[in-house]
């Protein structure tokens, strides 16, 4: 597949997730699945999400834990991405993605050891488009992995080189 078709699709979900300020991130606990609500960072889009939180939260242990995620956006369409979380823990990309509005909800500032980053490695996204949930469209890229993904019937899938 050639680079073209990548971007073309990464900008197709950048386009679908920019104005959602919520997003739900799914991690894996001993008890089974869990979602909760997480601030959407305002970056460009390339197949990594971010998200701030503090080393004393569940989600920090769950993914120490186990890696697997899932991200859900509900705005113009419905978007679910699943991916590889990594926790990242370097000052200055804390610094590039830290806002004021962090500093009032997190009550901290982007130096606090205690703040980290979730980084999560997009490997699979589908979207439903709203006014057309019977067109679903699936795109995969090998970025961590280097597997295929089975889909659906009435998925389309689209691999794309790293």
């Amino acid at each position: 597949m050639s680079n073209n078709i990548k971007q073309e699709e990464l900008e197709t979900l950048r386009e679908l997730i920019k104005d959602v300020d919520t997003a739900m991130l799914t991690t894996v606990t001993e008890d089974g699945l869990i979602s909760r609500p997480m601030k959407t960072q305002e970056v460009e889009f390339d197949g990594d999400l971010w998200f701030f939180t503090k080393k004393e939260t569940d989600k920090y242990r769950e993914i120490l834990h186990e890696q697997e995620v899932n991200v859900a956006y509900v705005g113009k369409s419905y978007v679910s991405v699943r991916g590889t979380a990594e926790i990242v823990e370097d000052v200055e990309k804390k610094k590039e993605l830290w806002s004021k509005a962090y500093e009032k909800v997190m009550q901290t500032s982007y130096d606090d050891p205690n703040l980290i980053l979730i980084k999560v490695k997009a490997e699979a996204a589908e979207y439903w488009e709203t006014g057309n949930l019977t067109k679903k469209i699936a795109f995969f890229y090998k970025r961590m992995t280097g597997k295929n993904t089975e889909s659906a019937d009435i998925n389309e899938t689209i691999e794309l080189d790293k």
